[in-house]
């Protein structure tokens, strides 16, 4: 009797069909896990809130690119790329579970040593407020430093930063976008006390916004 002649091909090929082909298999996984965290919604603003809080970087110092959040899928997109001659003097991006009056969680420039990556969250203190009126409408920006960046963490308020540094802070949002054609102002800066005023009016915002849709 011959012995029993191998078929290697034909048992890969049967281990083969007993599974989906790749791009099945990745989809089948998809379907089954929750939805992805969100910037916004899903990271905590931290139990120091409103003196010190988690914030969420979307552009980093020294960047043309005007990156912000898609607050449908929670992904940092390319809004645009500035059209004037500047560059973001520092971190900024938003404080998660806030609201404002636009409805857009509260914007936040963080001072610190280096740049951060967009996407990025870091804890920031509060150190001053910057009123600003964009196009008409109010856009008010809080000025804070990294609280674990030893260089700026000792910082409290906005009046122990040099002058210079806040000049170059107000004369940026006021030239970015002139060569858009679109006006902004900025007004007096407000200290630390009016910062905390306005991240908690914007978490109570927040608040009645989550209220609001669960009844719904």
């Amino acid at each position: 009797m011959d012995p029993p002649t191998e078929t290697p091909n034909h048992v890969s090929n049967s281990h083969q069909s007993a599974r989906p082909p790749l791009n099945e298999r990745i989809l089948s996984s998809l379907s089954r896990r929750a939805v992805a965290a969100h910037p916004w919604h899903d990271l905590e603003i931290g139990p120091g809130a409103p003196t010190i809080f988690n914030c969420v970087v979307e552009i980093g110092r020294g960047s043309k690119v005007k990156y912000e959040l898609d607050k449908k899928t929670g992904l940092i997109k390319v809004d645009r790329v500035l059209y004037s001659s500047v560059v973001y003097p520092h971190n900024y991006g938003f404080i998660p579970r806030t609201l404002c009056e636009d409805s857009d969680p509260l914007d936040v420039l963080i001072i610190m040593q280096e740049p951060v990556l967009p996407g990025c969250f870091l804890r920031a203190k509060a150190i001053g407020l910057m009123p600003m009126i964009d196009q008409g409408e109010k856009d008010d920006k809080i000025i804070a430093v990294c609280a674990d960046d030893p260089e700026y963490r000792h910082y409290t308020d906005i009046k122990e930063l040099p002058p210079h540094r806040l000049a170059e802070i107000r004369r940026f949002f006021e030239d970015y976008k002139k060569n858009e054609n679109k006006e902004v102002a900025v007004n007096d800066f407000l200290p630390a006390s009016s910062a905390y005023e306005a991240i908690q009016h914007s978490m109570d915002l927040y608040a009645d916004y989550i209220v609001e849709g669960l009844r719904r």
